[in-house]
């Protein structure tokens, strides 16, 4: 038997305590306490697994992963362990120490998420007042640190028209690169995603704000679209089981970070399992691995090893099946179900991200 290639990167999902309250949050509904969360040992070797397996990169995410007082020491055993590290935060716990020791410790990279650039839309999705000051100013302390930056900026109905003052933004701040992310429709995103979801025409001109600006030159830009606009779906997490693993606070092994909400599935935890054996060997990361397992017209399409038969997660939140079809793909049986999520898009309160 040929075991697949290692995975290139592990996201390490430290904690889902986070101090904001997003309701496009990716992160499951039932958020997991602080209680279930890994301790240090148990990330440790969960990362030296890693390594040893020849992985490459490490993100470490949340919620807030700031939160967590072992980051440190988290960062300078990746960097021991010659693993790429990123931190992917929100900035509102970033001070000039904790700044000073995630460098020394050896920190590649830093990913600092922006609900909006106005004070007053930021604490809208956030939900956390003073959160865009610190922002800020956490920006300042990195672009002085020389770490690399980039700003991330998740895009929705109500922040949309906005982009070309992100892009403006991140000059400002010394950015290296920009995402402008729609959001994507899973977890809390998916609850809210009447309220989110962005029309065709605005999503039109999003598109053309990000050519301007890549027509300038002097930022590197990554652009996600949504799904819900599309007609062939894009290759979810780089196809399942293939490039990424996820881990989750309490030590959960996933092949994407909303994997969860598949019924029916033993999770593996790297607490029972060893990682080599899960990636290599477990039921979850086997199971939408390569292409024996599409159904038809996924199985005869030119694309099914670009695409990788697109999102399981999508599939089973808009069909209830994971192994359907995807529903974004325009040959798909289940198609108009997107038809209908984006016809029936409306206003209603936002449901806010909270345990």
């Amino acid at each position: 038997m040929t075991l697949p290639a290692p995975p290139m990167s592990l996201l390490a999902e430290l904690t889902h305590r986070c101090p904001l309250s997003c309701p496009y949050c990716s992160n499951p509904l039932e958020l997991e306490r602080k209680a279930l969360e890994m301790n240090t040992a148990g990330w440790r070797n969960t990362l030296e697994q890693a390594a040893e397996m020849g992985v490459l990169q490490v993100h470490f995410s949340g919620g807030e992963p700031m939160a967590r007082p072992d980051l440190v020491e988290l960062v300078a055993l990746a960097r021991d362990l010659n693993l790429y590290s990123n931190l992917i935060t929100s900035g509102v716990l970033m001070n000039a120490a904790n700044l000073d020791a995630l460098e020394k410790a050896g920190l590649d990279h830093i990913q600092l998420s922006f609900q909006d650039v106005t004070e007053e839309g930021a604490e809208r999705i956030g939900g956390l007042r003073g959160a865009q000051g610190k922002k800020l100013e956490a920006a300042k302390l990195i672009k002085a640190s020389g770490i690399p930056m980039t700003l991330n900026f998740v895009v929705h109905r109500e922040n949309v028209a906005c982009i070309p003052q992100m892009f403006t933004l991140a000059r400002e701040l010394g950015a290296g690169r920009v995402e402008i992310a729609h959001t994507q429709y899973y977890g809390w995103g998916l609850k809210n995603r009447d309220a989110l979801l962005p029309s065709r025409e605005q999503l039109e001109e999003s598109t053309r704000a990000v050519e301007a600006e890549r027509a300038k030159g002097g930022l590197a830009i990554d652009y996600v679209t949504p799904d819900y606009h599309a007609d062939q779906p894009k290759p979810c997490m780089g196809g399942w089981g293939q490039r990424f693993m996820n881990v989750t606070p309490s030590g959960r092994i996933l092949p994407c970070h909303a994997a969860e909400i598949i019924p029916n599935v033993t999770f593996p935890n790297v607490r029972d399992m060893p990682l080599a054996d899960i990636w290599n060997h477990s039921e979850l990361f086997s199971m939408f691995r390569g292409t024996d397992w599409m159904p038809e017209p996924c199985r005869s399409c030119d694309r099914k090893e670009i695409d990788w038969g697109g999102c399981r997660c999508q599939a089973l939140a808009l069909t209830g099946n994971a192994a359907n079809v995807d529903p974004v793909c325009s040959l798909s049986p289940f198609h108009e179900r997107i038809t209908e999520a984006v016809e029936r898009a409306e206003s209603p309160e936002l449901v806010y991200r909270r345990f």
